[in-house]
């Protein structure tokens, strides 16, 4: 384990010690070791890989994220205050391109931040099972344009088919 990568691996821990418990230096006394032990741990649980996340394809994929999050948001209010927009809630099962590991997992997990849509498991054929608010809008089209953005950030290779 390099020094490099404790480094690399610690500075969002710090980064978020210093969010929650402010800037205060007496606390760094805390953070630091904190942030430093998470970096350890973190780095035993899940290694390095050597790639890093690509910056443009993240932050494209942030900003899909945020405006899904928001244009579902509203949709979904739209439907809860207007009884005579239906909805047809029910499972579509999503085939996924990305192989299994932790990539893809970070995909679900992604996915399951998303308004009106939560993975909610894997079927037999490995498809994610993903239970819609609205069955007749084009859930399974959305999480592949997801995995696909989600994809490019991670540089993993997304293979539909």
């Amino acid at each position: 384990m390099s020094m490099a990568a404790v480094v690399r691996r610690g500075l969002p821990f710090l980064g978020l010690w210093l969010v929650l418990a402010g800037p205060d230096p007496s606390g760094l006394a805390f953070g630091l070791p904190a942030a430093a032990l998470a970096a350890g741990m973190s780095l035993r649980l899940l290694p390095a890989s050597g790639r890093a996340p690509r910056l443009r394809p993240a932050l494209r994929l942030g900003a899909a994220v945020l405006q899904a999050s928001v244009g579902a948001g509203i949709d979904i209010a739209r439907r809860a205050l207007d009884p005579r927009r239906g909805v047809r809630p029910g499972v579509v099962a999503v085939p996924l391109g990305m192989p299994p590991g932790p990539a893809r997992d970070g995909f679900r997990l992604l996915a399951s931040l998303q308004p009106g849509t939560l993975p909610c498991g894997l079927d037999g054929a490995g498809r994610l099972l993903v239970h819609a608010l609205d069955t007749g809008l084009p859930v399974a089209a959305e999480m592949h344009a997801a995995e696909a953005l989600f994809a490019a950030a991670a540089g993993q290779a997304v293979r539909h088919g």
